[in-house]
């Protein structure tokens, strides 16, 4: 998938990425506990997921714990890491069979023992799958990554098993999203209209799509919106706009 080239917007999006906001107005908007807004936010991540082939997606990339969650109270990142405990065991065999291969993006240090475990045997349960790539970003950050990226090239070179200056090409190959297709469209929901440090490096000519609902209410008309938001788009990458007959 990392040779694709990005999609024209009349064949794409072949990759979405996904900040998944909202959870938490959404329980207050029903006098409900986050933690009840984070669990629905994983029932609409499967609706999105379930949805995506059938739009011609082959990847979705999705924001699920930033490097700076840890920062959250206790309880709400112990009820987060719950749910991953409990996403995994109820979907990874679902998931491997219908071909999903998962990838997880970020710092491994620093996880739970039982999380760092659980991210080793997800990746390698659907490793050989291909029909589609979902990648979860978890305790990631994308000024880190970009930082980690320089650090590999520096080690190699100090190991010497690469030379020359750092280029664009070699730090792009220590992402952690290297081996994934490039990223065509970056989504926001919750009407929130920033990156907060999720893709700096691959969002350069991505296509941004800002939505008003809430992450829990998501599903594939939403998806929907946002493919039919992108093939509307004129993909130039800097180029010069098409002349007008």
């Amino acid at each position: 998938m990392a040779a694709d080239p990005p999609s024209p917007a009349a064949d794409g999006p072949r990759h979405v990425a996904l900040i998944m906001d909202g959870n938490g107005r959404w329980a207050a908007a029903r006098g409900l506990p986050r933690a009840v807004g984070h669990r629905e936010g994983v029932e609409a991540l499967k609706r999105t997921i379930r949805a995506a082939p059938d739009l011609g997606i082959r990847c979705l990339t999705v924001f699920g714990f930033s490097t700076e969650n840890w920062s959250r109270p206790a309880d709400e990142v112990s009820d987060l890491m719950g749910l991953v405990r409990a996403y995994v065991a109820a979907d990874l065999r679902k998931l491997d069979r219908n071909g999903v291969r998962v990838r997880i993006l970020g710092r491994r240090e620093g996880l739970p023992a039982d999380i760092a475990e659980i991210v080793a045997r997800t990746e390698a349960t659907t490793a050989a799958n291909d029909r589609f790539l979902l990648q979860v970003a978890f305790n990631y950050g994308g000024r880190a990554d970009i930082v980690d990226a320089a650090r590999r090239h520096y080690d190699r070179v100090a190991a010497g098993e690469a030379a020359g200056p750092l280029t664009e090409a070699a730090l792009e190959g220590g992402l952690s999203t290297a081996d994934g297709p490039p990223v065509d469209v970056i989504v926001r929901t919750s009407g929130e209209r920033r990156l907060s440090n999720f893709l700096l490096w691959e969002a350069a000519y991505a296509e941004l799509v800002y939505q008003d609902i809430l992450w829990p209410d998501y599903g594939a008309e939403a998806l929907a919106d946002v493919v039919a938001q992108f093939r509307a788009r004129d993909r130039r990458f800097g180029g010069r706009p098409a002349a007008v007959s």
